[in-house]
């Protein structure tokens, strides 16, 4: 594990998840989804009847979880290109600091690109700082400065007090880490982009001897806040003998985006178990995968049985082990996905379940023709 750069700006130490932006092709049905399927609580609306024009937009809550759903209302403008190029996923991963200007100053200083200057809006909750900066493709951070603001979400929303579904909620707790998809040779590039412009360091990184199997690789290098709670693994397809997962992706999503979201629970056993009741299609892990796990990873608390039968994979570091699965995509596309992860004590991103999660996949993208 690398030594995290100590050259920060006082104005991203307090940097956090605020919310995850999705662009999606009708909001109001994403929300049903996100509350059915996820158990996610909408608490919040923007639109016209709140005196935005060209939009509808759900936000939906579950432990420290934030998602902004957001659909345009016409054919035209920046929101509906994006959807019409790259389907359902997420256009912004905002993030919450304590002084948006200074942060966009730290990070211009560094080098990002800066997509909107540091502004106000206001209404008679307070008042709402943001400022936007670039990441790969068409991927934005927005800086969230929210200080001392009453209101239900950011100005514009107004309180949803009748919700499109019940809510079950199923333990999701809080963003670990976001992944992004690059290009062929792209990848340091964008991890330079976040060392340089953000001051984070690398936290570990995966070359296609570690993430490969008969047929397809990839490489992955990690950058982190220094407190470790902003984490952004970055994928780049590697050679193999047929079309990488990453490559998948970048064929349907039309580019570089966000491949998935790892949320945190403290019961992944009884996370799954709700998640699959409400009809979450989550990876099957290989049969023969839990036949050595015990002489793999050691001793754990749960039950491998248990273990095997819900498809839940277990790694271990130096700092203790860690359980992780992964649902199969949220959209027709193969693209956006989520990954369920619950850490006791390990910092690791499941290097020895990569053959096993890769297995896994391939599986879905044979039955895709995309192999």
């Amino acid at each position: 594990m690398s030594t995290l750069t100590e050259t920060r700006s006082f104005a991203l130490e307090s940097l956090d998840w605020d919310h995850l932006h999705f662009y999606v092709g009708n909001a109001k049905q994403a929300a049903h989804f996100y509350t059915t399927a996820f158990g996610f609580t909408p608490f919040a609306y923007a639109g016209p009847e709140t005196g935005v024009r060209d939009r509808a937009s759900y936000a939906l809550e579950q432990g420290e979880i934030r998602i902004v759903l957001t659909s345009p209302l016409g054919p035209h403008g920046p929101i509906a290109d994006w959807v019409r190029l790259h389907g359902d996923g997420i256009a912004d991963v905002a993030l919450r600091v304590d002084d948006a200007r200074g942060a966009l100053e730290a990070v211009r200083a560094g080098g990002a690109t800066v997509l909107g200057e540091a502004h106000e809006e206001r209404d008679e909750h307070g008042t709402v700082t943001y400022a936007a900066v670039a990441s790969y493709g068409d991927t934005q951070h927005t800086f969230v400065q929210r200080n001392g603001y009453r209101g239900v979400f950011l100005p514009h929303f107004v309180p949803l007090t009748v919700t499109v579904s019940t809510p079950h909620p199923v333990g999701l707790l809080h963003v670990d880490h976001v992944v992004g998809n690059v290009g062929w040779g792209e990848m340091d590039t964008w991890v330079d982009y976040y060392k340089k412009a953000f001051g984070f360091g690398q936290l570990i990184s995966f070359d296609d001897k570690d993430i490969s199997t008969e047929y397809t690789a990839l490489k992955s290098k990690v950058v982190s806040d220094a407190r470790h709670r902003v984490k952004f693994p970055i994928n780049e397809p590697a050679e193999g003998r047929k079309k990488s997962q990453i490559e998948e992706f970048l064929d349907f999503f039309h580019g570089p985006g966000v491949q998935h979201v790892a949320i945190a629970t403290n019961d992944i056993i009884a996370t799954v178990r709700a998640l699959r009741a409400n009809g979450v299609q989550l990876l099957d892990a290989p049969p023969s995968y839990y036949d050595a796990l015990s002489e793999r990873v050691g001793g754990i608390n749960e039950s491998v049985e248990v273990l095997r039968e819900l498809g839940i994979l277990v790694d271990r570091d130096d700092l203790g082990y860690m359980l992780q699965i992964f649902t199969k995509p949220l959209q027709d596309r193969p693209t956006l996905f989520f990954e369920l992860i619950q850490r006791k004590g390990s910092l690791s991103f499941g290097k020895g379940n990569f053959k096993a999660l890769f297995v896994a996949i391939e599986e879905e993208q044979a039955k895709r023709g995309t192999l």
